[in-house]
């Protein structure tokens, strides 16, 4: 029987021969990653105790990206010890404010094909889009993995969802995983493996790969897989990585648990509306609902592909009186490379705000919290009671074309309209 991706790459990381659905393995991660949130703020005093030091400081990263830029006091103090933290233990890889932990890890060359990262956000399987194993752990659990290089876990059962054709006009990555969310469910794959395939993911751009990958933790998944190929080699030779790093690919008779087949064509413009990510609608079933609030940005929504598509549709344009447009590119690169091309200022010449590279918005804790009564369309991965603010506003999940859409028209509206060419 052959093999699925995620046991390649599991079972490369046991130093075993192959591995199957329901081992468990003792794996050693390539890397580990702790952020501002979970990470060291809640495991220094366990180390201290125990003696701890860090296994491998090249291999681990520490990102200080939820709370930074700070909005309150308690906030900077925890951001300011992550930074104590990361030179007390020799940690040479930390970032600071320059956007959410899985774009640095990406644009840093730590999401290498055929490896095992971790770290303490459960979008970690955003690294996925380069067939690498990622995933989210626990503060223990990183404690663990500092001390010794390596995490026991189970070999889960795969989902493999195929997407062929090609996507409409106005149509986005996005669309294409919460329109797999809605099937799945937000429980559906719990503790799988979701294998993205199909000739629409092999055309999509790395960004868009990891818009996919992140939101594979929405359904419940371990992680979220698309294999390597020219495209992600290309992606990491421009980037300039040096390190080794293995592609593996699904073999034809590998044993999934279940397969998921989809028509690119099919597919419209998505709209995940509050409170769970998986209620998820046509556009036209919604368009027409008030929003006060638009935001483009995140660790799933404010790459350069995002960026482009709402410059594309606000171009020329004005955002209603009624919503408040707010941008945060997802990484101090892409917020430069947006602004040597033009778009944040065709952005700005449409009423958007370009906010700093930080997590802070989409988890509610700073950069443009949500007050009672108000809605937001954003291009962010979860919308739960309460994420972005009050526990009595209203988030709903779309792509940054459908968010741009309607931050011109004040409410829910559909993007093709605006939209000048077709995708491939």
């Amino acid at each position: 029987m052959g093999k699925t991706l995620a046991e390649k790459i599991l079972a490369r990381c046991a130093g075993l021969p192959e591995v199957n659905p329901g081992d468990i393995i003792n794996a050693k991660v390539d890397c580990a990653m702790g952020d501002d949130a979970l990470g060291p703020w809640f495991i220094d005093a366990e180390m201290k105790e125990l003696g701890i030091r860090v296994w491998d400081p090249g291999k681990t990263v520490i990102i200080s990206d939820h709370l930074a830029p700070s909005g309150t006091i308690h906030q900077a103090e925890t951001v300011a010890f992550t930074a104590r933290w990361a030179k007390e233990y020799n940690v040479d890889n930390y970032f600071e404010g320059v956007g959410p932990c899985h774009q640095i890890l990406a644009e840093n060359g730590f999401d290498l094909p055929g490896t095992l990262l971790v770290g303490t956000d459960s979008h970690t399987c955003t690294a996925g889009a380069f067939g690498c194993f990622g995933t989210g752990i626990g503060s223990t659990e990183l404690l663990g993995v500092l001390a010794t290089g390596e995490i026991w876990l189970r070999v889960p059962e795969s989902l493999l969802v195929s997407w062929e054709g090609q996507l409409p006009q106005g149509v986005m990555a996005k669309d294409l995983i919460l329109r797999t969310i809605k099937d799945v469910g937000h429980a559906g794959a719990t503790y799988l493996a979701m294998e993205f395939s199909g000739s629409v993911i092999q055309r999509l751009p790395m960004d868009e790969r990891m818009c996919i990958s992140n939101m594979a933790v929405e359904a419940g998944a371990k992680a979220g897989l698309i294999a390597a190929d020219r495209i992600t080699e290309e992606y990491l030779a421009r980037i300039g990585n040096t390190k080794p790093y293995y592609i593996f690919a699904s073999d034809a008779d590998a044993n999934y648990l279940a397969k998921l087949a989809y028509r690119a064509e099919d597919l419209v413009p998505q709209v995940a509306c509050p409170h769970a990510v998986d209620n998820v609608a046509d556009i036209d079933k919604v368009a027409g609902t008030p929003m006060q609030r638009a935001y483009i940005g995140s660790c799933t929504g404010g790459r350069m592909t995002d960026l482009m598509a709402a410059a594309e549709i606000l171009k020329g344009k004005k955002v209603s009186r009624e919503c408040k447009l707010l941008v945060s590119p997802s990484s101090q690169e892409i917020w430069k490379q947006a602004s040597s091309m033009g778009i944040l200022n065709i952005l700005v010449e449409a009423g958007a705000t370009i906010l700093a590279p930080t997590c802070g918005a989409c988890v509610g804790l700073h950069s443009g919290v949500i007050a009672a009564g108000q809605s937001c369309v954003s291009t962010t991965n979860r919308n739960f009671k309460g994420r972005m603010g009050s526990n009595d506003s209203f988030v709903y999940l779309a792509s940054a074309a459908t968010v741009a859409a309607s931050a011109i028209e004040g409410k829910l509206a559909d993007p093709r309209a605006y939209r000048k060419e077709g995708r491939t």
